[in-house]
C-alpha cells in the first residue's frame, strides 16, 4: 500500500526554505542555500529526557535529491515502528546508505552549472574516476576513514603530488556532501590527515614554460612572417598580444571592433574568467584584416571549415623551425621580461597586459580601471620592436 501525506513531488522539489511536514512526523527542510533533506521526529516509547519528558529526537533520512518522497514516507514508517516498540531508530535502523561514487557522481551533476568548461567538469571527475573509485568507490560513504583515504593518496603523493593534491580536495568534498545529506557525522578523514601531517611534506618545483631570449625575438618574428601557413600568422597574432594559445584560436570576428582597434576577449575563454580588453596595433591589424575575406566564423580558421586551427599547430611549427625549447606560452614569459629589462613598464602595466591579476582583492576592488591606454601604448612599443627585424 502506498503511503500518502500533505507533501507532493513537486512541492518536494519547490517549496521555499524551511521545514514543511507531511504528516506522521515526516518533515522536509529547506536550507537557505536550497539543499533539501528529510527528518523524522519520532516519540521513543519508555524512554525520557533529562528533564523526564518522553524522548522526543529528530533523525535525518538522507537528502531530497537521493532519497524520494515515497522512500522517505516508508523510512519514517520503520522509524515510528521502532520508537513504538521501544528501540531508538539511531541505533537500529537500517539505512540503504549510498557508494562513495554514487555520492561523487551527484555531486559532480550538481556542480555542472558552476563549471568554468567542460573540460574543467570532466577532469573533477575524471580525477576521482582514476585514482579514487577502483579503492573506495563502491564502499559505503558512511563506512571511509583515513585508512580509506590514505588508500588513495600514499601511491600518488610524491610521485604524482598536484594530482593527490587535488584529489585530497575532491575527496573532501564528497564526504562533506555526505556529511549534509545525513549519510555521514564526525570529522572529515581529508582534514584530520592534513591536520596530523600523516602524508610527507613535498615542496613542488615551479613549472616554467621555455621562453626565447627577448633579443631574439625580432629575427624569429621576420622569419615568421616569411610564412604563409595560418599557423604562422596565429603565432605572430599570438607573440604581439602576449595572449594565450585558447583566446588567440578561438577569436571570433565579432570580439574585434576595427574602428576602437580593441579586441575583447570574453571572460567564458580567459584563465581568471574576467573579460580582457587587447589594444590592437598596426602590425596586429595587418595580420587579421586579410584574413577578413575568408568569411569564417573564426579569424584564424583551421584545415576544417568555420573550425578554429588546432592548438597544436603553432607548437608544431615552433618545431619545423628549430626553435629547441621554446613553447608558445613562452612569449608571455618573453613579453613580461622586454617589458620589465627594456621597457621600464610600471608592474601593474605590464601585468594587466598578459590579463594577470594584480593586488589584493580589495585593491582589485577599488581599482576598476584596466589601464587601457597605457597598455596600449605598450604593446605599441612591443609591435615596434617585434617587427624591427623585419624593417631591418
Amino acid at each position: 500500500m502506498t503511503l500518502t501525506g500533505k507533501l507532493t513531488k513537486k512541492l518536494v522539489e519547490n517549496l521555499r526554505p524551511g521545514r514543511h511536514g507531511d504528516g506522521a512526523g515526516l518533515y522536509l527542510v529547506v536550507d537557505p542555500s536550497g539543499a533539501r533533506r528529510w527528518i523524522v521526529r519520532v516519540v521513543v516509547k519508555g524512554q525520557r529526557n533529562i528533564k523526564g519528558a518522553p524522548l522526543r529526537t529528530d533523525f535525518g533520512l538522507g537528502g531530497a535529491d537521493v532519497v524520494t518522497l515515497n522512500q522517505a514516507r516508508d523510512r519514517a514508517l520503520e522509524y515510528r515502528r521502532m520508537a513504538k516498540a521501544g528501540l531508538n531508530p539511531r541505533f537500529n535502523a537500517a539505512r540503504e546508505i549510498p557508494s562513495f561514487e554514487e555520492i561523487a557522481q551527484q555531486v559532480h551533476i550538481d556542480r555542472m552549472p558552476t563549471w568554468k568548461n567542460a573540460k574543467h567538469g570532466a577532469q573533477w571527475i575524471n580525477t576521482l574516476r582514476d585514482y579514487a573509485f577502483p579503492k573506495i568507490g563502491r564502499m559505503p560513504i558512511d563506512s571511509i576513514g583515513q585508512p580509506e583515504v590514505l588508500m588513495c593518496l600514499s601511491p600518488i603523493w610524491t610521485e604524482k603530488h598536484e594530482t593527490a593534491r587535488r584529489l585530497a580536495q575532491r575527496i573532501k568534498i564528497v564526504l562533506d556532501v555526505a556529511k549534509s545529506k545525513g549519510f555521514r557525522s564526525g570529522e572529515n578523514p581529508v582534514t584530520a590527515i592534513h591536520e596530523a601531517q600523516v602524508l610527507p611534506k613535498v615542496k613542488a618545483k615551479p613549472k616554467h614554460h621555455n621562453a626565447m631570449a627577448w633579443q631574439a625575438v625580432p629575427a624569429f618574428y621576420a622569419d615568421l612572417r616569411t610564412r604563409d601557413a595560418m599557423a604562422a600568422k596565429a603565432l605572430m597574432f599570438t607573440c604581439l598580444t602576449g595572449s594565450r594559445t585558447g583566446e588567440v584560436l578561438g577569436m571570433q570576428w565579432d570580439e574585434i571592433d576595427f574602428d576602437a582597434r580593441l579586441w575583447t576577449c570574453p571572460a567564458e575563454r580567459m584563465k581568471v574568467g574576467v573579460l580582457h580588453r587587447v589594444p590592437l596595433t598596426d602590425e596586429m591589424l595587418a595580420i587579421i584584416e586579410p584574413l577578413r575575406a575568408m568569411q569564417s566564423d573564426y579569424v584564424f580558421e583551421g584545415q576544417k571549415r568555420h573550425k578554429p586551427l588546432s592548438n597544436m599547430a603553432m607548437l608544431m611549427l615552433l618545431r619545423r623551425m628549430a626553435t629547441e625549447g621554446v613553447t608558445v606560452h613562452g612569449f608571455r614569459s618573453t613579453f613580461r621580461d622586454w617589458a620589465s629589462e627594456a621597457a621600464n613598464a610600471p608592474r601593474e602595466v605590464a601585468e594587466m597586459s598578459l590579463a594577470h591579476k594584480v593586488g589584493s582583492d580589495v585593491e582589485r576592488a577599488y581599482a576598476r580601471s584596466d589601464l587601457l591606454d597605457k597598455r596600449r601604448l605598450l604593446m605599441a612599443q612591443w609591435s615596434q620592436f617585434v617587427s624591427s627585424g623585419c624593417n631591418a
